[in-house]
């Protein structure tokens, strides 16, 4: 709650200020798709896996430096039982959730470049800053006598066997590359692929290792079978799972990593007297 005050306050002293920056801010919105690397897909850092949409607010202090506030809300999935790697098929385990990031960023262009002026007409740049994100990863399963996948709410279930439920909001590093293009008057296209380091490993509820064998004693009996589903403890032939207990469930990764890529518009007011070429 304290950090979305803080992030409400910047937002605020942020617009306060538009008139006296009115020159030189620029609106955007953006378009584009989302990806995930972390224990359920361990190798591919370009697979896209959801949608992604933002808007974000700049301040241009010259033709190379701007800083903004970003928001960009996206979807990011996977499934075990999709996967090529038999070991994950065995698994079984799978996720989604939505994404709500805002974010502080500082691009850098490395031509002289601005929407209202400049002397070049694109530019590529890379941007990098800090970011709040909210999370809430989902399953998807079949248990017992149900005809029809359910979804649940994973981190309230303590698939690692966790005394409560995990934060779902964690602090996180956006960094990337894009490419700008002026096209007429004020206005402004752009194309970008970020990454983001999250400062959590439970963007898609597998962290460490699979739980001990008494983790639901506690539990009522009817929710005992739903957790070790959800934890992925499949019964073997036989109907043993004991080989599984304390053993690694995801990879040795402490953070995950999540992907925006898209395609967006822009638009800066000018003034004549916003910088001189």
């Amino acid at each position: 709650m304290q950090q979305r005050s803080r992030i409400f306050c910047f937002f605020v002293l942020l617009f306060l200020g538009t008139s006296a920056f009115a020159q030189n801010l620029e609106l955007g919105v953006v378009g584009g798709a989302a990806g995930y690397m972390g224990d359920l897909n361990q190798t591919n850092p370009l697979k896209i896996s959801g949608l992604s949409a933002g808007a974000n607010v700049k301040l241009n202090f010259d033709p190379y430096w701007a800083v903004g506030l970003h928001y960009t809300y996206g979807k990011i999935k996977a499934d075990d039982l999709k996967s090529s790697n038999a070991q994950f098929r065995e698994r079984g385990l799978n996720f989604e959730t939505a994404l709500n990031e805002v974010s502080l960023q500082v691009d850098f262009n490395f031509f002289e470049y601005f929407a209202g002026g400049g002397t070049k007409n694109f530019t590529p740049y890379i941007f990098a800053g800090v970011a709040g994100i909210w999370f809430n990863p989902i399953g998807k399963y079949k248990i017992g006598s149900d005809t029809e996948a359910r979804e649940y709410q994973l981190r309230f279930y303590r698939t690692e066997g966790q005394k409560e439920a995990y934060r779902n909001s964690a602090l996180a590093v956006p960094y990337g590359v894009g490419f700008k293009v002026r096209l007429k008057d004020n206005w402004g296209l752009f194309s970008q692929i970020g990454y983001r380091t999250a400062f959590t490993d439970q963007l898609d509820d597998v962290s460490g290792r699979y739980p001990a064998a008494d983790y639901t004693a506690n539990d009522p009996m009817e929710l005992r079978p739903v957790r070790e589903y959800l934890s992925g403890f499949r019964p073997d032939p036989s109907g043993s799972v004991s080989n599984l207990y304390g053993t690694q469930r995801g990879d040795l990764r402490k953070r995950d990593t999540y992907m925006f890529v898209g395609i967006g518009i822009s638009y800066t007011f000018v003034s004549q007297k916003c910088y001189t070429f």
